[in-house]
């Protein structure tokens, strides 16, 4: 992560302004990450219906992309839109400016744009779009992809077929002085009902969503299992940190009207995003908060402190009274469906 000076932010917002126009225009349309009018949600939805019609994925792993991104290349890439000379200039110099560490020491660089830039992320979307979106078109113009900043899956019909991309994208990405990550790169099966099991892979994650087999209701409401995407463990894990860190119940000084007003944010945030698919996945880890809301009740209302019943008595009570107080309560205690997919 590299944070620029409030001088050169302002100066790469204007150059991203100069620059979107005229790259937009010519991104790949399977290019979602960083883009006006596109979503990770839009990705995660276009990959989960293909994921339905093909039955493998190359899940594609880029080692320290960010960091690796050539200068040379980047800068070629940007002169193919643009001939503008202050524009060149200053990317050239924001590329290649050394950063200054906590310790006040100067750190010279050599490849890479910092992340935490104004305009890195047009940069990094335009040097895939030449290294990856491209290339794909014109080599693989068969296996359907969806990619998010570096973060990208292509579909194959066969094994052997995601084993060849593999091997061409490997070959691809080393011209381009960027390198696969061996361990997180990986071939998937797409296991549902009607496929055949006996694979290593038959999961993978995807912008903070695990795809993998999971119970779906058909007609009739037969259940069946259907690759979906739903909040990955790694994404629950980050909530259940996050609720832990509020410390909520330390915080008996307040109403719980201020609480709600506080977290409310952070609880709609997480329920807009991967709520999407899925969404019962989030009941057990934003119950947690409820435990929270119990022991704050306990701390702050002198006849609760010695009756666990009576407190967990007091909080249905409450829910029951204000059911949209806290953002998750709708979700977490109504009747929600087992597939949250939209």
């Amino acid at each position: 992560m590299g944070i620029p000076t409030v001088a050169d932010r302002v100066a790469q917002e204007v150059a991203r302004r100069y620059l979107e126009p005229r790259l937009e225009p010519v991104f790949h349309t399977d290019s979602y990450g960083y883009r006006p009018g596109r979503s990770a949600i839009d990705a995660v939805r276009q990959a989960r219906q293909r994921c339905w019609r093909y039955d493998w994925v190359l899940d594609i792993d880029v080692k320290g992309y960010f960091d690796s991104i050539d200068w040379e290349l980047m800068l070629k890439a940007v002169r193919r839109h643009t001939d503008c000379a202050w524009v060149l200039l200053y990317i050239e110099r924001w590329l290649k400016a050394p950063v200054q560490i906590e310790d006040g020491s100067v750190v010279p660089r050599t490849a890479g744009t910092p992340q935490g830039g104004v305009i890195s992320p047009l940069l990094a979307n335009l040097f895939l779009h030449y290294a990856f979106d491209t290339w794909m078109a014109r080599s693989f113009p068969r296996i359907p992809f969806e990619r998010y900043a570096d973060d990208a899956i292509c579909h194959c019909r066969s094994a052997e077929e995601a084993q060849a991309l593999w091997g061409a994208l490997a070959d691809r990405f080393a011209a381009c002085k960027l390198v696969l990550h061996p361990e997180k790169t990986k071939i998937v099966y797409c296991k549902d009902a009607n496929r055949r099991s006996g694979f290593l892979h038959q999961s993978f994650g995807f912008l903070g969503f695990m795809f993998r087999a999971r119970k779906a209701l058909g007609r009739g409401r037969r259940a069946f299992a259907c690759f979906l995407p739903a909040v990955s463990p790694k994404a629950l894990k980050a909530i259940s940190r996050t609720i832990r860190r509020w410390t909520l119940h330390h915080h008996s000084d307040k109403s719980l009207q201020d609480l709600a007003e506080t977290y409310n944010p952070y609880i709609e945030g997480w329920i807009n995003y991967y709520g999407h698919f899925y969404r019962t996945q989030l009941r057990s880890t934003l119950k947690r908060i409820d435990v929270y809301v119990i022991r704050w009740a306990r701390r702050k209302f002198k006849r609760l402190r010695r009756k666990t019943k009576g407190a967990r008595d007091w909080f249905e009570r409450l829910r029951r009274a204000n059911p949209t107080l806290l953002a998750h309560w709708q979700l977490c205690h109504g009747n929600g469906r087992t597939s949250g997919a939209v």
